[in-house]
């Protein structure tokens, strides 16, 4: 789960990280009362979750709470590469001396922690990777020993940072650590680390993501959800248990058994629908190694209800979910749903108990349920029903 940054700017602040006032607005009225509070110049920042806000004109200076009011007015409603501003973070303004760079990651290519330092911030990490790389530290740091005071003063003089803020740098690196342990977080990032002009260290812009496995121990993390923006069927998904991600411009369902068989089940019907006019996968959606009959009725029931799609492809390996299982899940989610199940199915069983399950289906004799006998042919007879 990514946060907005007045989230993350206040999950610093709880671990200690300096930060410096702010608030969130949703009206101009609200930024108005806001900057009033915090007095002085504010910046207004638009509150969405991708890059380029300012470029885009979604962060301006206010010189006065009234100014704030104007400007806030202004970035609500925008349109930032395809996200909406429906709200706007009013923070205090920072006589700015110097930009840093300071993130922790979760390097998934090397199985570690990773933490990324740099003298050369307020811009892309990318861009200072790819025209500067000499000023960006990247240190690999164990998940056992976690980053100590002594570590953290290494990490600081390896991204050469100048001796007058080397110890509050350190130190604010220590508690990204601690954010990012005690949230169960995938990434802490700052861009920018400023100095200011009376020495000061401050995290003035922040971004977190959160592991969404480990909600279960954040029971906090609930009121971070941003539920405008999600996705109603991910969102029944999620009530349910299930993996499932909607995809875009997608017409055929997709259930199976697995990530990695329905990460290719995806690749395969994405190439069969070429030849029916570009027919894609509508949606991402793993019951799991050892689902139930009642598992598989739940992903079928949301992906029927789904009004992008045009036919479903189920395709389960049996294994520790048996394929008898499996068809009489289809046979209840049927039932279930009813007159409000109107798209065909195609389902390709094969593995564990595979001629019980076939023969489940045959037996029921559903006139939106045909079985195909390869994978390949499955999905090239779902695109097919898909574009007819």
């Amino acid at each position: 789960m990514d946060l907005f940054e007045y989230q993350a700017r206040d999950l610093f602040e709880k671990h200690g990280v300096p930060v410096l006032a702010g608030a969130v607005a949703t009206t101009a009225d609200e930024a108005f009362e806001a900057a009033a509070k915090i007095g002085g110049k504010v910046v207004v920042k638009a509150q969405v979750k991708v890059g380029g806000r300012g470029k885009a004109g979604g962060v301006k200076l206010a010189e006065d709470a009234q100014d704030a009011r104007t400007k806030a007015a202004a970035i609500l409603g925008m349109d930032i590469k395809g996200h909406i501003v429906h709200k706007v973070m009013i923070a205090q303004a920072a006589p700015i001396e110097a930009e840093y760079y300071l993130a922790i990651l979760l390097d998934r290519s090397n199985r570690t922690f990773l933490v990324m330092a740099s003298v050369a911030g307020g811009m892309e990490i990318e861009e200072v990777a790819h025209t500067a790389p000499e000023k960006l530290a990247k240190v690999p740091v164990s998940s056992v020993d976690g980053i100590t005071p002594e570590m953290a003063k290494a990490i600081i003089a390896q991204g050469q940072f100048p001796a007058d803020v080397a110890d509050q740098v350190a130190d604010v690196l220590l508690k990204l650590w601690e954010t990012f342990k005690s949230e169960d977080a995938t990434l802490v990032e700052v861009n920018p680390l400023v100095k200011t002009s009376d020495g000061k260290i401050i995290a003035l812009d922040g971004k977190v993501t959160l592991d969404d496995s480990a909600a279960f121990r954040h029971p906090d993390h609930e009121a971070l959800v941003d539920h405008a923006s999600t996705n109603a069927l991910e969102a029944l998904a999620k009530e349910k248990d299930l993996n499932y991600v909607k995809l875009d411009n997608g017409q055929v369902g997709v259930i199976g058994n697995g990530a990695g068989l329905v990460m290719s089940t995806l690749d395969v019907v994405a190439y069969a629908g070429e030849k029916f006019g570009g027919m894609r996968p509508a949606n991402f959606l793993d019951i799991g190694g050892g689902a139930s009959a009642e598992v598989m009725a739940n992903g079928l029931s949301i992906i029927l209800g789904d009004p992008d799609v045009k036919s479903v492809f189920v395709n389960v390996f049996g294994g520790i979910t048996a394929c008898d299982a499996v068809a009489n899940g289809i046979v209840q989610a049927l039932e279930l749903l009813g007159p409000a199940a109107t798209k065909p199915i195609v389902v390709r069983l094969d593995g564990n108990n595979v001629l019980e399950g076939r023969a489940i289906l045959s037996a029921a004799n559903h006139p939106l349920v045909e079985q195909a006998d390869t994978m390949d042919g499955a999905a090239t007879r779902a695109a097919e029903l898909a574009a007819k």
